[in-house]
């Protein structure tokens, strides 16, 4: 899809291809009506202020649009819309000793407990070894510092899903 084709979708079709970007309902409305962007650069920079204006609520419904790390069996199920994205950005988990997914698997469960949402990373040219110690390393965080931290993480993947769909 090009950009002019975004532009050019009805109300309908927009929400449809901007929920692949970002889960969170409320910067999918107001992505939709800031329609028509004349370029790459308005488009992310207008969804960086829409993203940064979002509240905790909006952040937490984007996480649900994601699977696990690691859950890749989740991807042609509930994730199906997103399923080649998200198996793309997530593909090194494919390759990963047993050992290492196991790890991630039990820290993920340890990590949604705590927080109370999924572990959210920018997983794009990272290892599965790479996304264990990083989630090792934040499981030290508070819960604001992570939600923060994952608001961001979250940032980083819809400005990536968004140059992938006007591509």
């Amino acid at each position: 899809m090009t950009l002019e084709e975004l532009n050019e979708l009805d109300a309908e079709a927009a929400v449809i291809e901007l929920t692949k970007c970002c889960g969170a309902q409320s910067w999918v409305d107001r992505m939709v009506l800031a329609r028509p962007f004349a370029d790459e650069d308005e488009i992310l920079s207008v969804a960086k202020k829409i993203w940064h204006e979002c509240r905790e609520v909006d952040w937490l419904e984007a996480f649900t649009h994601h699977p696990k790390i690691g859950a890749v069996e989740s991807l042609s199920t509930k994730f199906a819309n997103t399923k080649e994205w998200a198996g793309n950005e997530q593909k090194s988990v494919d390759t990963a000793p047993t050992e290492v997914i196991e790890k991630l698997a039990n820290l993920n469960s340890l990590y949604k407990d705590k927080f109370g949402f999924i572990f959210i990373v920018y997983a794009t040219g990272k290892s599965a070894a790479e996304m264990l110690e990083i989630l090792e390393s934040r499981m030290k965080n508070t819960y604001q510092d992570e939600l923060n931290i994952a608001a961001e993480e979250q940032h980083k993947i819809t400005m990536i899903r968004l140059k992938k769909l006007i591509a």
